[in-house]
């Protein structure tokens, strides 16, 4: 994370959830390894039977693994006769690359990347477990405290800062935007920010807008740098499908008790993330975040189970703005053999 960000969170309480957007600003904030072999629950089972009892997942420092952490602290994975050991990544782009190479069986990242892998033919996905879902205030779109920008729509034609183009963070602000009227080009209207950067580009005038998450959302806010103009879940986005744990078609047919091990274990462990308290408590732990701004932290949504509805909505929304050219059954890429 950039220097100047990590001393404002350190001194302030960001308010709302660390999403996958941020994961690359926030990679350096936790150690990059971790194993299931915690206390708290821990099981007796010992893996056998098991296609392969220890697996390698690929993970992020960020509040939408919260789950995973603590099925690993609470001997969840351990209770399957799991051993679970965690590689951290910078985004959803190293992600697919790290499955595609074998170096993760499974791994946690966005939607959009993943079924943008899929439809290209980079990688054959499975969806394994769903991870979080979009909430008020976990994303935002900010222009200086100056401006005289009121709405998304008063921002055609200038220029809006995100952490990737033709992905989650671009998809949500078109969407949006296309509620108020606006219609932007991937091109033209948007500009590759790394999170950290985000509040030093609308300083400098690089950009007009950014979309960002939190905790760079309460980091702009509260140094006075810039506002909200649009809470990105809301309507029209309000509960979207943000992120989940995915791996190659190739491992799931090989290793069908293992991911049903996997995918209890993620059960559990999401349905107790349902208790803010229990997320709250684990959020320090695994990131820099400090127990009095996870407590004032805004979280987003646990899904316990895999719903192709809720999945479609990411690939029509891609499908709307040219994402993908073709449709994309999600059923078949949907393992639900576990409860």
């Amino acid at each position: 994370m950039a220097r100047g960000v990590r001393g404002r969170l350190r001194g302030r309480s960001p308010r709302a959830v660390l999403a996958p957007a941020a994961a690359l600003a926030l990679l350096l904030a936790t150690a990059g390894c971790g194993d299931s072999g915690g206390a708290d629950g821990g099981g007796t089972a010992d893996g056998k039977g098991l296609e392969k009892a220890t697996i390698t997942v690929g993970t992020m420092p960020v509040a939408d693994t919260a789950p995973l952490q603590l099925a690993i602290a609470k001997g969840f994975f351990k209770a399957e006769g799991l051993t679970v050991r965690t590689t951290t990544l910078q985004g959803g782009a190293e992600s697919v690359g790290r499955l595609r190479a074998g170096a993760l069986d499974i791994s946690f990242g966005n939607y959009v990347s993943f079924f943008l892998a899929h439809a290209h033919k980079a990688l054959d996905v499975r969806i394994v477990a769903d991870a979080f879902a979009l909430a008020p205030k976990t994303h935002a779109v900010l222009v200086r405290k100056d401006s005289p920008v009121k709405s998304l729509k008063d921002l055609e034609g200038k220029k809006i800062g995100v952490n990737t183009k033709r992905n989650i963070s671009s998809l949500l602000v078109r969407k949006a935007a296309k509620a108020e009227g606006v219609e932007f080009d991937e091109d033209a209207d948007f500009a590759e920010v790394d999170m950290p950067n985000m509040e030093t580009a609308l300083k400098s005038g690089s950009v007009d807008a950014v979309q960002a998450a939190e905790p760079f959302v309460s980091a702009i806010e509260e140094s006075g740098t810039g506002r909200v103009v649009a809470d990105l879940g809301r309507p029209p986005t309000a509960g979207f499908p943000i992120a989940g744990y995915a791996t190659t078609a190739r491992f799931a047919e090989k290793n069908k008790k293992t991911v049903e091990a996997f995918q209890r274990a993620m059960a559990r462990a999401q349905k107790q993330a349902a208790n803010r308290s229990t997320v709250v408590r684990t959020l320090p732990d695994y990131t820099r975040i400090t127990p009095d701004q996870a407590a004032q932290l805004h979280l987003g949504g646990y899904p316990v189970a895999l719903d192709p509805a809720r999945l479609r909505r990411v690939v029509d929304l891609m499908r709307e703005f040219g994402y993908l050219r073709r449709p994309l059954d999600v059923e078949p890429l949907l393992v639900r053999t576990g409860p």
